[in-house]
Parts: C-alpha cells; structure tokens; sequence
C-alpha cells in the first residue's frame, strides 16, 4: 500500500500522462548527476509489439551464457517493481520505495510525468550494476520517449511495428509511426523484428537509411524455420543451429526468439549449446500465459486457461493464428481501454471462436465498458454474454466441456487476471 501511495501522489507532479518532451527527463537527470551517461552495455528496444518477449528472451540465452542483465520494461502486470530489473531480479518493495523517494525530493516542485520519473530512477540505480547489460524498453513511441537519453549503445531493436496510440502523434500513418521509433536511434548496431508485412519492413529499412549502424534484418539476415519432431531451425551468415522449441506459446515468438539469437550471436558469440538451454527458459507474464494452478485455475476445471495482454490488430492476429492451430473450442473474455480499434481487434477472432464474453477491466478509469464494448461489436456472429467480474466470465467457460478460456484484449486485465489468480 505505501508503494501504491507513493505512485499516486507523484502521479500528481504533472496533470499530463503523457507529454512528449525530453526536456524534462534530461532536468531530472541533470539533478541526479546525468546517470545515464555512466552506464555501459545498452540494448535499446523500440516497437509496438514484441518488445517485452524479445527482452525476456534475450536475457534467458544471455543468462544462460553467464552474463548478468538489467531491465528496464513497461507497462507493469502486477506490480510497479517488475518494471525495475538488476542483476537479473526485481526490485523490492523496500528498495523501489526508498528509490522514489529520493527521485522526488530532488525533483522538488518541479514537474514531471510519472512515466519519466520511473525512469530517471531507473537509470540512476542502475550506477549500482552499470557493468552488467541493460536492456532498456521504450515506453511510447522512441524520439520524444524518456528512455531516449543515451549517447552511445550497443544495439538498437525494432520489434513489430504497428498502428497504435495515434493519438499522441500528428502524423497518423504507419510511415509516421517509423519516424517516431526510428528517427532517433543511435549509430550502433540495429535489430530488425519480422513485421506483419514486407511493405512494413521496407519502410522500415527506407527509414534508417540515413543511419550509419550496421543493420540486421529478419528475413534478410536471419531467420527462423519450423522444422520436424518439434524442433525449429535458427539461420543466419554465421551458419544454422536446430533447436528444441521455446517453452512459450504461439509461433509468432518465435520471430521474437530468432531476433534475440542474431544478437546474441553477432554482438556476444554466443555458444550453440547456450541458445538451446537459454530459449527453454523464456519467462513471460501475460503473453499466451497458460494458468496452470491456483483459484481461477480451479474454477475452470479441466478446461484450459490462458491470458494474453494483446490490445491491438497486430496482437490480435498473432493471437488468432495461435487459436486455428488449437484442437478445442475457444472462448474469449475480452475487456479493453477506450482508445483501442475495437472492431478492428474483434474482426481477428471472428469464425473461430465459439463464444465472446464481455466485462469491464477493473479499477482502469480508462476502459470501454462492457455495454458500449458490445456496441461496437454488433455484427459478429459468435454469441456475445456480458459479464460482471473475471470470475463470473470464468464460470461460464467452465460449463463447456474440453474448451479453452482465453482472456485478451488489454494489459491491465491480464494483471487483474494473475492478481485473483
């Protein structure tokens, strides 16, 4: 409760959730000494989608290398300190909370959003394991974003790159997402994700022309093949490796896997051996999350249970390419925030699954509810329940026989969903 009090009251230090300005950041920054310009060893991770599963995946095989990782990830699921990694394990309580109220004493009266105050603490703690990677994960967009402080990294990634949070930019195309999450990266060494299309990717490359890094594609420079008995085969200039398949769901990963094994292969000579065990060891929270034990568990019986935080038309058809290749009935929960494209995230599921149920994310101000949720989905041909708790939603799967119950649709509900569970 006292961490939650702290985040309330320095929510109030500006009126703004977000305003996009650096000047800010680098005035906090300044007042703590410039930390950022301390730290060694910087992976910057840019994207609309992907970027959370390509960071837990490259620590797995880069821990399993030996190497010591920080992260720095947003939005949370659960709590404020999974945001806040050193040394490879989450802040405490304690620590976090001393943390923040050192940032805010020196901030004073000086404003700030609490997105850019989380991250100045971030960096200044990091002094404490600066020798170690850092893998730093955008939090809007990347040129005006607060993570965007550094004057020289190791690499740069672009995850999947889609249409989403377009109401913070003028430009309200995919060309004029690019430009905000490309425009300013550093000259080092760049990443490129598999995009949901080739002309996605070659606006991509077109963007960073100007860029002086090395540039690494997917599909170009490496790539990543399904192959028999459960194996997938890992390609690239320095050869192929097969591997046992990732111990996360979806194929759609395994795009993401194959970005962080071209790091760790041209940036740390990573050994074979290492990515085998490393890519087995993947752990994501609220990504095609199966829910194995506990109450909610519990509640659905011998059906299946699986949270997915995806909120948008990319996340969406990942999601719904993972569903065909199931061989039970599927029935969504779905609670999503107001600026989300409803109908456009629905039209993904529509003919295979066999039921939507409807309800109200809880204690998000910023969510559609279930009533005017299930007016943007009128025409959808699968039965459509409204519902008034998780729970409640969970109880109706449970009457199915041999089903999956599958929650999606937003973050903040897949993090209410691993609260009650």
């Amino acid at each position: 409760m006292k961490l939650q009090k702290l985040i309330s009251r320095l929510q109030q230090k500006h009126p703004r959730k977000i305003d996009l300005t650096l000047d800010r950041t680098f005035s906090l920054l300044k007042k703590l000494g410039n930390p950022q310009d301390k730290l060694k060893n910087i992976i910057s991770v840019v994207g609309t989608n992907s970027k959370y599963s390509i960071c837990q995946s490259l620590k797995a095989i880069l821990n399993q290398a030996g190497y010591k990782c920080n992260l720095y990830l947003s939005p949370h699921l659960q709590s404020y300190t999974e945001r806040f990694v050193y040394n490879d394990s989450e802040i405490s309580d304690e620590i976090l909370i001393n943390l923040l109220e050192d940032i805010e004493k020196t901030l004073g009266d000086s404003p700030a959003t609490l997105f850019e105050i989380l991250t100045c603490a971030y960096i200044k703690y990091c002094e404490e394991f600066k020798d170690n990677l850092t893998l730093i994960e955008s939090g809007l967009f990347h040129q005006f974003d607060s993570t965007n402080v550094f004057k020289k990294n190791l690499a740069s990634i672009i995850g999947s790159v889609g249409l989403d949070h377009l109401q913070w930019i003028k430009n309200k195309t995919i060309e004029g997402i690019i430009h905000e999450k490309t425009v300013k990266l550093l000259n080092s060494n760049i990443f490129v994700n598999k995009q949901d299309n080739k002309e996605i990717s070659s606006k991509i490359e077109n963007a960073l022309k100007n860029n002086q890094s090395k540039k690494y594609f997917f599909g170009k420079d490496f790539n990543v093949l399904k192959a028999e008995n459960c194996f997938i085969q890992y390609e690239d200039a320095q050869g192929s490796i097969m591997l046992p398949e990732p111990n996360i769901l979806g194929d759609h990963q395994l795009a993401n896997i194959s970005t962080s094994i071209a790091i760790s292969r041209k940036l740390f000579n990573i050994k074979d051996q290492d990515i085998k065990n490393g890519i087995t060891k993947i752990d994501l929270k609220g990504r095609l999350q199966e829910i194995k034990s506990g109450k909610l568990k519990e509640l659905i019986g011998s059906n299946r249970l699986v949270c997915d935080g995806g909120h948008n038309i990319n996340a969406a058809k990942a999601i719904a390419n993972w569903i065909k290749q199931q061989n039970q009935d599927v029935h969504l929960i779905i609670g999503m925030m107001k600026d989300k494209d409803h109908q456009g995230f629905i039209k993904c599921f529509e003919n295979i699954v066999k039921s939507i149920t409807l309800i109200d994310i809880p204690n998000q101000k910023g969510s559609i509810t279930k009533e005017e949720l299930k007016k943007k989905f009128n025409g959808i041909k699968e039965k459509i329940y409204l519902s008034n708790s998780i729970k409640e939603s969970i109880q109706l799967v449970s009457k199915y026989e041999d089903s999956l119950c599958l929650v999606v649709g937003s973050l903040y509900l897949a993090g209410e969903v691993l609260n009650l569970n």
